[in-house]
């Protein structure tokens, strides 16, 4: 039943995973999950209560298990997810210290654990790396199912759901993700979470529609109620209109409809109207990620963050883990390229988020990056050495994140060299005649381009650090958010300056930023002649359709245009006034300051 349209309602949050559904709302209860009372226990019942805690980990443990045993073959890929959870369920700083905090203080598993996973999700979401904000959801997933085996809730059962129905939940585990039913779930919203969320990552792997962050839909939405999923702008619409439904109906159907046409079409090279073939390749987090960059038509790897190995775990992998991990990835993408970024957090926070023993008052500019690798060498060892061995089966790059100056990337060098030295000693397969570059994400690393440039064989763009870094703005802050532009001219120059630099020196420049995902990017970064786009997976059909419409000679006289312009707006409207219509793109603009 629809409503009149002055009545329907919407609700705006984080697009996790593209698409339109429109259907019946399915709350998913938590009740008393989050309700939970305070209560003081007697000495003597202080043990019957940690083994109280003890029994509810156990039962979460096993259920866990039989989820990962049970997983349909959709999510096969994504077990790793799970088995990340199980290690957290051990932690010591959510189990241990649930136990000490009972304890010490004499009080309930339940309030226990509930003050220890409060103190752990803030400093996870403090910190500036958004990836690290979002894993303090993996803690908060891992101690709702014990919190629900401690106060007897029933946990939810998804993948009994028998009608078609659009779920609605405060939150959404990738343990509950992974029973989502295709047949009968058609997107899901949720209150909490983001799109770097591993909930985020299941859902674009199942490529089912899906928003989060929208802080109270759980309180807006009711059972039954019809609602549209709007998973391109993130967006849901309550109650629609006649009107809206059919609106929807249509840009559902034509959505797809162009969804099937390009990701046909992605297998072929991105080949320019003149003759020049752009490589787009695809940015991952997870191993299990690199079927989804073959499944869009990626030529390879781009980014292979690390950083996932190494979280949610009290020590650090082991040199073997890490190198089966690596040749996973590398095998599968071979004979195509996988470029993998050495470790780019701060190690101890890698760990456990509440080791950190010199708390930073600013971590974006403090020990992160190469800078912890090489103040710690035996991790950064461990991990060259995997690398170096599993280039050994395929096409591999290692790339240095986080450089601001020459002489971190001759010390890089040298620890490779040293890597394969170790290797060679001790008799184990290697390959060192592999590429190696930097990623330049810092601005005085742009500026010292000519000298690096002899080191390397490659720069990749970073653009997320380095428009934040160059413009001085923070965009999780929502005062300056919009001063936040890759169209502004000092961004713009700074990588011409850097490309005719890396011409001059005959090595490539690749760009692995979000800038690289957006067609409306492309007119600049083809005309300044950029070798490689890498992307998250699901933006390299469209960026390779885009690619295809244009000329390289007539980006290159446009780029020479736009670089005597002096705003962003102005920049962002010539843009779109000679190439929007040509790239299909109607992207709205932030209005700013700085477009004036």
């Amino acid at each position: 039943m629809t409503v009149p349209y002055n009545q329907e309602k919407i609700i705006k949050g984080i697009s996790a995973s593209p698409g339109i559904c429109i259907g019946k709302a399915y709350i998913v209860d938590t009740e008393g999950v989050n309700v939970v009372e305070k209560y003081f226990i007697k000495n003597a019942n202080i043990k019957q209560e940690v083994k109280r805690f003890k029994t509810a980990v156990k039962k979460a443990k096993n259920e866990l298990r039989t989820i990962i045993e049970d997983a349909p073959e959709d999510f096969r890929d994504h077990v790793n997810i799970l088995e990340t959870q199980v290690i957290l369920l051990k932690d010591k700083m959510l189990y241990g210290r649930t136990i000490s905090t009972v304890e010490n203080e004499g009080v309930n598993a339940e309030w226990a654990l509930k003050k220890v996973v409060t103190n752990v999700r803030n400093i996870f979401q403090n910190m500036t790396d958004s990836y690290l904000q979002e894993r303090s959801s993996d803690i908060v997933h891992v101690a709702d199912r014990i919190m629900r085996n401690l106060v007897g809730i029933q946990q939810v059962n998804i993948k009994n759901i028998d009608k078609r129905v659009i779920l609605v939940a405060t939150d959404l585990s990738p343990s509950e993700t992974s029973q989502i039913n295709l047949e009968k779930i058609k997107g899901f919203l949720t209150d909490r979470g983001g799109k770097t969320s591993h909930t985020g990552i299941i859902a674009r792997t199942l490529e089912i529609p899906a928003i989060l962050g929208l802080e109270n839909a759980t309180k807006l939405i009711n059972n039954d109620d019809v609602i549209i999923v709007d998973g391109i702008s993130g967006s849901v619409i309550i109650q629609p209109s006649e009107q809206t439904l059919i609106k929807y109906e249509y840009r559902k159907h034509k959505y797809y409809q162009y969804m099937a046409a390009i990701t046909r079409s992605a297998c072929s090279p991105a080949q320019t109207t003149d003759g020049s073939v752009i490589k787009v390749l695809g940015n991952i987090e997870l191993p299990e990620e690199v079927v989804s960059v073959h499944s869009h038509g990626g030529d390879g790897i781009g980014l292979y963050r690390t950083e996932f190995q190494y979280m949610g775990r009290p020590d650090f992998p082991s040199e073997d883990e890490l190198f089966d991990k690596y040749r996973d990835v590398i095998e599968v993408m071979a004979p195509n390229p996988v470029t993998i970024r050495t470790l780019d957090i701060n190690g101890d926070k890698a760990r456990t988020a509440a080791s950190v023993a010199y708390p930073e008052v600013n971590p974006a500019l403090g020990l992160r990056g190469i800078r912890y690798c090489l103040k710690k060498p035996e991790i950064f060892r461990v991990q060259l050495r995997a690398i170096l061995r599993a280039a050994a089966f395929g096409n591999v790059r290692v790339m240095f994140p986080m450089i601001s100056n020459y002489h971190e990337v001759i010390e890089s060098k040298r620890m490779l060299d040293e890597a394969a030295e170790s290797l060679e000693k001790d008799g184990i397969t290697f390959n060192r005649d592999i590429q190696i570059g930097i990623l330049m994400e810092v601005p005085s690393a742009v500026i010292m381009a000519d000298l690096m440039a002899n080191e390397v064989d490659f720069f990749s763009i970073g653009t997320n650090d380095l428009i934040q870094y160059t413009l001085a703005i923070d965009r999780g802050n929502k005062q300056v958010a919009h001063l936040y532009q890759p169209f502004d001219l000092a961004i713009l120059r700074m990588i011409k300056s850097l490309k005719d630099v890396a011409s001059e020196k005959n090595i490539k420049v690749f760009m692995c930023g979000e800038m690289a995902a957006d067609p409306i990017h492309l007119p600049i970064l083809l005309g300044m002649g950029l070798d490689g786009l890498s992307m998250n997976p699901q933006s390299i059909p469209t960026v390779k359709r885009a690619i295809k419409t244009l000329s390289i000679n007539e980006t290159r006289q446009f780029v020479e245009d736009v670089l005597k312009l002096t705003t962003a707006r102005e920049v962002f409207e010539r843009v779109h006034d000679v190439y929007g219509s040509m790239l299909s793109c109607e992207i709205p603009f932030n209005n700013g300051d700085n477009n004036k």
